[in-house]
C-alpha cells in the first residue's frame, strides 16, 4: 500500500473510532515541507457534520492516531491536518525497494479491468511526423503506466486503408511508376507529393520493371498500403512503440459492420435526407451541428466508419476506451458520443484525448513544416537528430493539452540543461559508483549513519514513487512521471555533491551503497514506464 492510501487508511480508522464513516478523504503532498510530508483537510469538509471548528476537530483527529509510519502529526490553521513520515520508516524502505527491484511501485488498483487505448492511427498514405510522435508517447506511455498498476491494456492501431484517399495514394504512386518507365505523367491536385511516393514507386519499378503498367490503380494502392504500413511499424519499433492489434477500416465493410451500423442507426429514427444526402441528428446529443453519413454521391463519409468502429470495440468488452487524436479531431468528441448514444451504448465508457501541436525549434526559430508539398520533419528524421530517449523524452514531459515547442539544440545538448541528460547523468553516476563496489548490495539490519537532510527529502521522494504512478495512470498523466523522474534525479545530483559515498568506513559505504542502488532502481523504474532506457556509462 502507497503512504498516501495508508494515510488514508489510518484517518479513516480514526474517524470510525468518532463514529464517522467517511470514504472521500483526499490526502496530498504539500510543495512546502514545513507543512509536513503529507497533509489532509479532513477536518474542513467535517465542520459541519460535527459541529465543531475545523481546528478543534482536526486536534481531535490528531489525537486518535498512533502508528509507526508517523513520527509526528501538525495541526495548522484554519484545520489542516500535517503528517511528518518516521525517518525510521522511510530508511526500512531502501531494502524494500533493493528486495522488490523491477516490481517495486507496482499495484493492482487497476483490479484488471480491461482498458483499449488507440494511438497513432496515422494514415497510412505517408510517413509518420513529429505530430504522430507526441502522440505515440503519450500513447504508450500511459499504456506502460496503466499496465503497471494493474489494468488489463490493449494497445490498438486504426488503419484507415479504406475510401477515397487510399484511391488517391494509389494514383499518385501509379502516375510516379509512369514516370520511371518514362511516359507521361500528371499527380492530381489532391494526390500524394512526398518524397515516400517516389520511392514506392521505385521500389514496385525494381521488382517488376514496367511490367505493371497496365495495373489498375487498385494493385498500386495495395502495394503503397503494404509499404507504408510496413514502413510505420518499423518506425515505431525503433521508437519503442508497439500495438497488440492493427484493426483495418476495410475489414469493417469485410465483415458487415459498417452495414449493420448504418442499418441500426436507421431504425434509430434519428437519421434524415436532406440535399440528397443521409445526415444523423446528432445535435440533439449535443454536437454543434448535425452530420452526414451518406453524401448526395451515395459515398459514404469517414464518420459512418468511425462509428462502426468504436462499436465494435465497445462489443469486445473493454471497461474503458481511450482514444489519442490530434488537434484537428476535437468536433470527433461530440459527434462520436452522440451517434453512441443513439446506438444506446454507453459515451461515458469513451475518453479522447487531444493532442496539441508541437512547434520545433533550432537557433530560437520555428522550423515551418508543410505536409501537402512533402517538407516535413519525420518522426524518424526527429529521431535522427537527437535520439529515441530525448525525443521521448521531451513529449514525455508536457501535458498533451498544452501546445509545446521542441528545442531541438537543447534535446541534443551534453550539459545539465538538457533534462535527459541530467537524468542519465544521475544514472550513470550511480552506476559508477556501484561498479567500484563491485555492485554489492546489502539488505541493511538497521540504518544508522543516513541522516542528513537531503537524504530524507530523496527518501520521502522514493516513497512517493507508487502514488505517483497511480496518479499519473488513474488521470491519464504520464508526464508527472516524466516530471517525477527530473525531480529524483535533480535530488541525487544535489545530495552526491554534499556527501562522501564511499569511505573507510564499512558500515557507512554500505549503507550509501545501498540507499544509491534504490534510487536507481526508482530512476530506472520510472524511465521504464515513458520509454527511455538510460546509459549506464557517459
Amino acid at each position: 500500500m502507497s503512504i498516501k492510501n495508508n494515510l488514508i487508511h489510518i484517518i479513516k480508522c480514526s474517524l470510525k473510532e468518532l463514529g464517522i464513516d467517511k470514504e472521500d478523504i483526499i490526502v496530498e503532498i504539500p510543495k512546502d515541507k514545513t507543512k509536513g510530508d503529507y497533509s489532509t483537510n479532513v477536518a474542513l469538509t467535517l465542520s459541519s457534520i460535527m459541529h465543531k471548528k475545523p481546528e478543534e476537530i482536526a486536534k481531535i483527529i490528531k489525537n486518535q492516531i498512533n502508528d509507526p509510519l508517523i513520527d509526528h502529526i501538525e495541526v495548522a490553521y484554519p484545520g489542516f491536518i500535517n503528517f511528518f513520515l518516521s525517518k525510521e520508516y522511510l530508511l526500512n524502505n531502501i531494502n524494500t525497494i533493493n528486495e522488490q527491484k523491477r516490481n517495486y511501485g507496482k499495484s493492482n488498483v487497476g483490479q484488471n479491468k480491461k482498458i483499449n487505448i488507440e494511438y497513432v492511427s496515422a494514415n497510412p498514405t505517408g510517413i509518420l511526423h513529429v505530430g504522430h510522435g507526441r502522440g505515440a508517447t503519450y500513447g504508450d506511455n500511459l499504456a506502460r503506466i496503466m499496465s503497471f498498476i494493474g489494468y488489463d491494456v490493449t494497445k490498438e492501431y486504426y488503419v484507415n486503408d479504406a475510401g477515397n484517399q487510399m484511391n488517391n495514394l494509389g494514383i499518385s504512386i501509379k502516375e510516379r511508376y509512369k514516370e520511371i518507365c518514362g511516359l507521361p505523367f500528371q499527380i492530381p491536385e489532391d494526390g500524394y507529393h512526398g518524397k515516400e511516393i517516389i520511392t514506392i514507386a521505385e521500389k514496385i519499378y525494381n521488382t517488376y520493371k514496367d511490367q505493371k503498367i497496365k495495373e489498375d490503380v487498385s494493385f498500386f494502392r495495395k502495394e503503397g498500403l503494404n509499404i507504408l504500413l510496413d514502413k510505420i511499424k518499423k518506425d515505431l519499433d525503433k521508437y519503442r512503440v508497439n500495438f497488440d492489434i492493427f484493426t483495418s477500416e476495410q475489414s469493417l465493410y469485410d465483415h458487415g459492420l459498417v452495414d449493420n451500423t448504418l442499418e441500426q442507426l436507421k431504425r434509430s429514427n434519428k437519421c434524415f435526407i436532406d440535399e440528397d444526402a443521409l445526415w444523423l441528428k446528432t445535435t440533439d446529443y449535443g454536437d454543434e451541428k448535425d452530420r452526414v453519413l451518406i453524401k448526395s454521391d451515395g459515398n459514404y463519409t469517414y464518420f459512418l466508419p468511425d462509428i462502426a468502429y468504436h462499436v465494435d470495440k465497445m462489443n469486445r468488452g473493454y471497461d474503458k476506451l481511450i482514444d489519442v487524436f490530434g488537434s484537428d479531431h476535437h468536433g470527433y468528441i461530440n459527434r462520436l458520443k452522440a451517434a453512441l448514444k443513439i446506438l444506446d451504448k454507453d459515451p461515458d465508457l469513451l475518453d479522447i484525448k487531444i493532442l496539441q501541436m508541437v512547434r520545433l525549434i533550432k537557433d530560437n526559430e520555428e522550423i515551418k513544416l508543410s505536409k501537402r508539398t512533402g517538407k516535413t520533419i519525420t518522426l524518424i528524421d526527429l529521431i535522427n537528430e537527437v535520439g529515441v530517449n530525448a525525443t521521448r523524452y521531451f513529449f514525455s514531459s508536457k501535458s498533451i493539452d498544452t501546445q509545446m515547442d521542441f528545442d531541438l539544440d537543447l534535446a541534443i545538448k551534453q550539459s545539465n540543461e538538457n533534462p535527459v541528460y541530467y537524468i542519465e547523468y544521475a544514472n550513470a553516476r550511480i552506476s559508477s559508483i556501484l561498479n567500484l563496489y563491485h555492485n554489492k548490495v546489502e539488505i541493511i539490519p538497521k540504518f544508522n549513519t543516513i541522516d542528513s537532510e537531503i537524504a530524507y527529502t530523496i527518501l520521502n521522494k522514493l516513497y512517493e514513487f507508487e502514488d505517483i504512478v497511480i496518479s499519473a495512470g488513474q488521470k491519464q498523466l504520464p508526464h508527472l512521471i516524466a516530471n517525477y523522474t527530473y525531480e529524483l534525479a535533480s535530488l541525487f545530483h544535489s545530495y552526491y555533491s554534499k556527501e562522501k559515498i564511499i569511505t573507510e568506513d564499512d558500515i557507512y559505504t554500505k549503507e550509501r551503497i545501498a540507499f544509491l542502488n534504490a534510487i536507481k532502481i526508482v530512476i530506472n523504474n520510472a524511465l521504464e514506464l515513458i520509454g527511455i532506457i538510460p546509459r549506464e556509462q557517459m
